[in-house]
């Protein structure tokens, strides 16, 4: 065990915000734990029982939880990363750049909720603006996911909770954000490519710390994700920020 226990990832697996199936993701969490990591998979309470900002306050509790039982787990509350991806990845992104500010939640509340990392893969950034680019399914409806989190309602209609529910309305110069690894498929059909170049884009403007791989055969989670090379992006990446 490396001095002061091992990094953590906190890793919330896509669903569409709906509820997720976390063993499913059982060898993404055995490959990142070879790497030594200590793996927190997070199940949280879902969209078809509870609306935004549920998702993200769970997360950060997890990340509270891990904090607090760190000499539990042999685990360095110190070295801490979240991993999200398609939905999920809006989750990590929206804990991670919020950290201790609200929307936040009072559970584990002596503990803090920042990261050192997060790990982005294809998620939404800005809802408003996903349907105006190519997918197989419209990001406004009140029955998509995104019109689903945000309490059933469409998404275009509701521009002020839509904004809300959108990390990219949470960056800003002055505010500390953390290092942001994106990854994304150059033909992912669900959520368009253009949420991570304008996540990419913003970071970058703002001088924040933000790589950008773009996987150009990659769809939505298949076809490069679970890759070997994929991953080592991943461990290389973070074995420089955690």
């Amino acid at each position: 065990m490396p001095e002061g226990g091992w990094p953590v990832i906190v890793f919330v697996r896509g669903s569409a915000f709906h509820e997720q199936n976390v063993t499913d993701y059982s060898n993404y969490f055995v490959r990142i734990a070879e790497q030594g990591y200590v793996v927190a998979a997070l199940k949280y309470r879902h969209s078809d029982i509870a609306p935004f900002p549920v998702q993200m306050q769970d997360c950060k509790t997890a990340v509270r939880f891990m904090r607090k039982n760190a000499e539990r787990f042999h685990c360095n509350k110190d070295r801490i990363a979240l991993w999200g991806d398609s939905s999920d990845g809006h989750t990590v992104l929206m804990a991670g750049f919020t950290g201790n500010r609200a929307p936040d939640t009072d559970a584990y509340a002596e503990e803090s909720a920042e990261v050192n990392a997060i790990v982005d893969w294809h998620g939404p950034t800005d809802f408003a603006k996903m349907n105006f680019y190519p997918s197989s399914q419209n990001h406004s409806d009140p029955q998509c996911p995104e019109g689903v989190v945000i309490g059933g309602g469409d998404v275009l209609e509701h521009p002020d909770l839509s904004a809300q529910a959108s990390p990219m309305t949470y960056l800003s110069a002055d505010m500390p954000t953390p290092s942001t690894l994106i990854m994304h498929g150059g033909r992912d059909q669900l959520v368009p490519f253009n949420q991570s170049c304008r996540l990419y884009a913003t970071l970058k403007a703002l001088g924040k710390d933000v790589t950008f791989y773009k996987l150009d055969n990659a769809c939505h989670a298949c076809y490069g994700f679970r890759s070997a090379r994929a991953l080592r992006l991943v461990f290389d990446w973070l074995s420089d920020r955690l």
